[in-house]
């Protein structure tokens, strides 16, 4: 059995080719049982959660990723997200191959938002707003420009000591934006990935064209936009799995208990966008939104790309 680290599997996953293998995963299609989440105590602290999340082609290979996200390690200057992943052949149940999963992990979840900017955003998109500094933040620059050519890239995190340290690894088109609601209605495409329940991105914000990437939230109490985001939306909402979606993402469930959007307002899944049979933006006015709370056939695509990588 082949053991990766995160060096190994960052260099298997470039974001190019991991896009692209992304959009013909999803357009295919794997087998990917809703994921097992559970609930950790920590003493003094956010709760963490354990997931696992298994996928699988039919004679082909089986990769899951099991993860820890402990919230209170943003005070610990540590990453909130741990995880390990396993590929095994999926006829035999052979292990061919382990990996540490943090690179894996952030790399599939940037690359699965990239891809579907690319697929929904204008496409004369010229400003990216990232809201969050951590590591997803950290990717979700380098993904995104690799589907749009930004003329600017701007980075808001709630210490902008972490905004500032993110844009000083990048060139001088990425830039700290000290006011959060000014630099969402400047943006074309806004993505976020940070761990809150209280909204921080307002939708009587966001200027007409904009794409919204949510990223951040994966419970139904989190959630990173209000429900005014959302509503302007309508008829322009991607989720990356109705399942995972409905169960899950606080930024869907909260505003359609609210009534503030309809199961109508939400048009397809990745999947479907992906083939063609969804269509997100019907002219350069309409607001889109992407809500992703993590699927399992991300993990599959970058797994089964470094277990490859070294063969």
């Amino acid at each position: 059995m082949k053991v990766f680290s995160d060096a190994q599997v960052k260099e298997a996953l470039p974001w190019e080719g991991l896009i692209s293998e992304l959009r013909a995963a999803f357009a295919k299609g794997v087998s990917q049982p809703l994921r097992t989440a559970h609930t950790v105590s920590v003493p003094g602290e956010p709760d963490a959660s354990f997931l696992a999340m298994p996928a699988w082609e039919e004679g082909g290979k089986l990769a899951v990723k099991i993860l820890f996200i402990a919230p209170g390690n943003s005070a610990r200057n540590v990453p909130a997200v741990n995880a390990s992943v396993m590929v095994f052949d999926a006829t035999t149940g052979q292990a061919e191959a382990a990996m540490e999963g943090a690179e894996l992990t952030a790399r599939r979840t940037a690359a699965t938002s990239a891809l579907a900017a690319d697929l929904m955003a204008r496409k004369d998109a010229k400003t990216l707003l990232v809201v969050g500094a951590g590591t997803i933040a950290g990717n979700l620059i380098p993904a995104h420009r690799a589907v749009r050519d930004y003329d600017s890239v701007q980075i808001w995190a709630r210490r902008p000591e972490q905004a500032q340290a993110l844009a000083d690894q990048f060139d001088d088109k990425v830039t700290v934006a000290t006011d959060l609601d000014a630099a969402v209605a400047e943006a074309d495409v806004i993505s976020a990935a940070t761990i809150t329940n209280d909204p921080l991105i307002k939708g009587a914000l966001l200027k007409e064209g904009a794409h919204l990437d949510l990223v951040g939230g994966f419970t139904a109490d989190m959630r990173e936009a209000d429900s005014d985001a959302l509503k302007r939306a309508a008829g322009g909402i991607i989720v990356d799995t109705f399942d995972g979606a409905m169960a899950e993402a606080g930024d869907i469930t909260q505003p359609l208990a609210e009534g503030a959007i309809t199961r109508d307002d939400i048009v397809g899944d990745m999947a479907e966008l992906c083939r063609g049979e969804a269509i997100p933006r019907a002219s350069d006015t309409q607001i889109t939104v992407f809500k992703s709370v993590g699927a399992a056939i991300e993990d599959f695509v970058a797994a089964r790309m470094t277990a490859a990588s070294q063969t």
